[in-house]
């Protein structure tokens, strides 16, 4: 496959690091943002949060898909698609508006006070590679961008334990991709990325909506390209053979359907499901109960979140809003709830700013979500411990 000229490929070889008991500790944003206010003066002043380029939480900045002079252990990685949406478009602009509402997140130091845990102050390098060159003209070509572009920054050599035995095909130890859509068709690139490192893999899935409609179902399918839209890609991802079969979950889901039969579909795709409305019968602790029975604590799994899974009360900027979802504070408790499932990447989708408050309430509960990720990937220590059946110790 020819890869697009913008995306060419790097590979970037980086010394190991020793026993991940004697880690380096890479410091937050804070450490580097001081400056002389004035020439002579002998002064410095803090960057304020408010100041500067937008990255995720203001992390550093590395051009990843046009140099190999950057490593890392997490990078965060924006896909600005939205043209296969079939409502309100504007997740194009998601990934901007995500990095700004995520400005504040080390604002008193990045601690993460439930997980016990500071993910900008830890053994892991983590860095904004920006975003992937996308097409807004031909979402076939705009989809092969995405994949090869993911592949690139998650097929690298890890800055930490890089040339120690990891869960990847080749048994190697890979980086952490975390992805800022766009809307959810983005997945599917990205989980054909995937498969390419790590093969069939375990998918939790926060969302209103099943996503795997069948396409003469959603949208009609009058052609191969439209038959992959934010409605059925996991169905394209379950023919593909990317999804580990019956490990995979749903949870938060609402929606009307076509009768049914997607349920019975949805089944065929490998999937169960945690619907909305079930928190008011088990709580928090049951949903968290089920989803970490489904997908175990040993699979690789790939967590896809839909920022619809909030009510549009706390998330209104979305593609396809649908009333009676969870509140921030349920979502974030839910997955902080995840800690000890084998993360290995992740994705939010289906943020669109235009359609947000003044407040910026959805690109900051989109923030704070991957904030929550972002901890227990750091939490869980490099991949490499997976093949040892080891947790990291944070001192």
């Amino acid at each position: 496959m020819k890869f697009p000229s913008t995306l060419v490929g790097l590979a970037a070889v980086v010394a190991a690091h020793g026993d991940h008991d004697h880690q380096e500790v890479f410091e937050g944003p804070h450490n580097g943002l001081w400056y002389n206010t004035l020439p002579g003066d002998g002064g410095t002043q803090a960057d304020a949060v408010f100041s500067g380029i937008s990255t995720f939480g203001r992390i550093p900045y590395s051009p990843c898909l046009s140099s190999h002079a950057a490593d890392y252990d997490i990078a965060f990685l924006g896909a600005p698609f939205d043209t296969g949406t079939s409502y309100r478009p504007g997740a194009r602009f998601g990934p901007s508006g995500i990095r700004q509402g995520s400005r504040r997140l080390n604002l008193y130091g990045g601690y993460n006070v439930p997980l016990a845990a500071n993910p900008f102050n830890s053994w892991a390098k983590v860095i904004d590679c920006g975003d992937i060159p996308v097409t807004s003209y031909d979402n076939a070509y705009a989809l092969q961008q995405i994949e090869e572009g993911h592949n690139l920054v998650l097929s690298r050599k890890p800055h930490t334990h890089a040339n120690q035995p990891g869960p990847s095909k080749k048994g190697r130890t890979l980086p952490r991709v975390i992805t800022l859509g766009g809307d959810h068709t983005i997945t599917l690139p990205l989980l054909r990325s995937i498969n390419r490192e790590y093969g069939p893999v375990t998918v939790i899935h926060f969302d209103s909506h099943l996503d795997t409609w069948k396409p003469k179902v959603f949208g009609g399918s009058p052609s191969e390209q439209a038959s992959i839209n934010h409605g059925t890609y996991f169905f394209h991802a379950a023919q593909e053979g990317l999804l580990a079969n019956d490990t995979n979950i749903h949870a938060g889901i609402r929606t009307t359907l076509s009768g049914p039969s997607d349920y019975e579909n949805d089944g065929y795709c490998g999937f169960s499901i945690v619907e909305a409305r079930e928190i008011d019968k088990i709580g928090i602790d049951g949903i968290i109960k089920k989803i970490k029975e489904r997908v175990g604590t040993t699979n690789p799994v790939y967590l896809s979140i839909d920022i619809d899974t909030l009510d549009p009360a706390f998330a209104p900027a979305t593609g396809t809003p649908e009333t009676g979802g969870w509140t921030t504070r349920e979502l974030r408790t839910i997955i902080r709830g995840l800690e000890g499932v084998n993360l290995i990447a992740a994705d939010i989708v289906e943020v669109a700013p235009a359609y947000d408050t003044n407040a910026e309430l959805t690109t900051m509960a989109a923030a704070d979500v991957l904030y929550e990720v972002m901890t227990l990937m750091v939490k869980k220590g490099p991949l490499s411990l997976m093949e040892k059946g080891e947790t990291l110790e944070l001192k």
